[in-house]
């Protein structure tokens, strides 16, 4: 997915002062809001973002999260290039059609994992399946990718059979977790990922209450997907997890616990911090200023960087222009 929002995050600190150092983070209890974003012309929809937030740029390698529906709509994204990151579509509801500068044409839908790796440069289109407004939900993430791996070159899987872990519940429903990127609960998902992570749906049925098995030198955030589930952030304290809604839990856990009333489903986000602070505009990630400036000349250039994606013509998603500052690395700020 493009962002045809270029949600520029620009700061006048040294790059020297923002670094961070694994392992420093320490465990949070932060409930951030998702965002409404209207993306309009001839794709007139809306997304609701709950990554990247000001202060948290970055979950592990975890660098954006969509979610676009549920809501009836005709999706018609034309061409558009990426650097530096894997695109992650998780669909929810829906059908829709993707293809990109390597050959790919496939049809996304529910329980198919689709999983882009950009390297140094690909674009692709997606279209909504039909030629009229359809119901269309599903998560878009990114991931960004580090530095032996984001020069290299495109790559596309997608993946029809992703490993469940199930964990027990005496008495009750079994709480089921769909390994979608990384590992949990010492289950691999087959997608290729470049750092440690995880990406997991998890369902929990009514009443259940169970302790999700986590890495305490990973930090996590649990996303509200369908319901509401309750977490056990702090001594003491619960936080309910809606719709709509991230709720980042920092690192040094031994387990989260979550509970639900009526039946609930959540996207486990997590990883290693991320050894790099990155630069991240419109829909490119990269390092400096001036990385992003070649990729946005290259694509406006017309250059054989990004390929021409199959079956489409001259039609493309121009870049918008840059801001009239130089664009530097995000900050983390809690």
């Amino acid at each position: 997915m493009t962002r045809l929002d270029d949600d520029t995050a620009v700061t006048e600190e040294s790059s020297a002062s923002l670094r961070r150092t694994q392992g420093s983070i320490g465990p949070r209890a932060l409930l951030l809001e998702a965002r409404d974003v209207p993306l309009g012309g001839v794709r007139a929809m809306d997304v609701r973002r709950a990554l990247p937030q000001r202060d948290l740029p970055l979950v592990g390698a975890w660098c954006f999260l969509d979610r676009f529906g549920p809501q009836d709509t005709l999706m018609r994204v034309e061409p558009h290039p990426h650097i530096g990151l894997q695109t992650v579509t998780w669909p929810l509801v829906g059908e829709v059609r993707h293809r990109d500068s390597i050959g790919s044409d496939v049809v996304v839908r529910r329980g198919a994992l689709n999983l882009m790796t950009s390297g140094a440069g690909i674009s692709h289109s997606e279209y909504s399946v039909g030629d009229g407004p359809i119901p269309l939900d599903a998560l878009q993430l990114w991931v960004a990718l580090p530095e032996d791996r984001r020069h290299g070159g495109p790559a596309f899987e997608r993946h029809e059979e992703l490993p469940v872990v199930t964990l027990e519940i005496e008495g009750r429903a079994n709480v089921e977790a769909v390994v979608v990127m990384g590992e949990f609960a010492g289950v691999t998902s087959p997608a290729t990922a470049y750092t440690p992570i995880v990406g997991a749906e998890v369902f929990l049925p009514a009443g259940a209450r169970v302790t999700l098995p986590v890495n305490a030198d990973w930090e996590y955030a649990i996303v509200g997907v369908d319901g509401v589930v309750d977490v056990a952030a702090s001594v003491g304290e619960t936080t309910s997890v809606g719709t709509g809604h991230l709720l980042y839990l920092g690192t040094s856990r031994e387990g989260i616990e979550v509970r639900a009333d009526s039946d609930a489903t959540m996207f486990l986000i997590g990883g290693e911090p991320f050894a790099d602070e990155i630069v991240m505009w419109w829909n490119f990630v990269g390092r400096s200023h001036d990385e992003i400036v070649e990729a946005r000349d290259a694509w406006e250039a017309g250059s054989d960087r990004f390929g021409r994606v199959v079956d489409h013509g001259d039609e493309r998603i121009p870049a918008p222009p840059l801001p009239g500052v130089r664009l530097t690395q995000r900050r983390r700020r809690i």
